[in-house]
């Protein structure tokens, strides 16, 4: 089979992203791994192309790394016709308050860097005049909690960066999908105990990222439907009430 469409998955060393690359190359695209580390990234590359026989390429990016995007986009043959970002960093809120490189890092890696990848490539979608931006948030973001505020926060900051990226390109026809997983069983999850109702294979993140985008076209997905009712429910929650519960 030959690869008719590419995929950019940033954040290629992730559970996440192996799903993902492994669902598109399934269907027949063809695979772009990006991360910071290139020999983990190999590791998901060399088994996505075993499974599947596709080509997959890796590619080293740091999202906090700004100047470098410029390079690494040229970099890419073909420029990608889907690119999913994945990168994400929980940190460690009680470590946040007293130190503000880690909470620096926090809000970076998972807004600041996230988003200006994403808009960097959505310029490039806009001269082209076609592609798809997909956006793994969280449901972390629809209501800030005391156990993880930093984080929350730059989720939201997120979601809300991928709401107006895709206002603004909806009337040139790309789209803007923004994913949010709510718990999900992966390396950055291990040793949690989560609710299994509420808490997503990455295999599942993967299939909904690939239907929201390809298939169905939907703008904004909770990977579990679950989570769209619980966080309606936190999120009415009125905030002199809200304060004093200890989520």
């Amino acid at each position: 089979m030959t690869p008719s469409k590419t995929l950019l998955v940033v954040g290629g060393t992730s559970d996440i992203g192996r799903a993902t690359a492994l669902h598109y190359a399934q269907a027949g695209w063809r695979v772009q791994l990006a991360a910071r580390n290139e020999e983990e990234a190999c590791r998901n590359a060399d088994d996505v192309r075993a499974r599947t026989g596709t080509e997959v390429t890796v590619h080293r990016l740091d999202v906090l790394d700004t100047a470098a995007f410029g390079s690494f986009a040229d970099s890419l043959s073909p420029l990608p016709d889907t690119v999913v970002c994945v990168v994400g960093e929980l940190g460690d809120q009680v470590l946040g308050q007293s130190d503000l490189s880690h909470a620096s890092l926090v809000l970076r890696t998972n807004f600041e860097g996230p988003a200006l990848l994403l808009g960097f490539f959505a310029e490039r979608f806009l001269v082209r005049g076609y592609g798809t931006i997909v956006g793994v948030s969280s449901v972390a973001g629809d209501r800030g909690r005391g156990s993880n505020y930093l984080y929350g926060a730059a989720k939201a900051g997120f979601t809300a960066f991928l709401s107006g990226l895709r206002n603004r390109l909806a009337p040139k026809d790309l789209r803007v999908v923004t994913v949010k997983p709510g718990f999900v069983r992966t390396q950055m999850t291990a040793g949690m105990k989560l609710p299994p109702v509420l808490t997503a294979e990455p295999d599942e993140v993967g299939q909904a990222i690939f239907t929201a985008a390809e298939k169905n076209g939907r703008d904004v997905i909770y990977v579990r439907p679950i989570w769209r009712p619980v966080m309606m429910v936190i999120g009415s929650i009125p905030e002199r009430f809200f304060k004093r519960l200890r989520l």
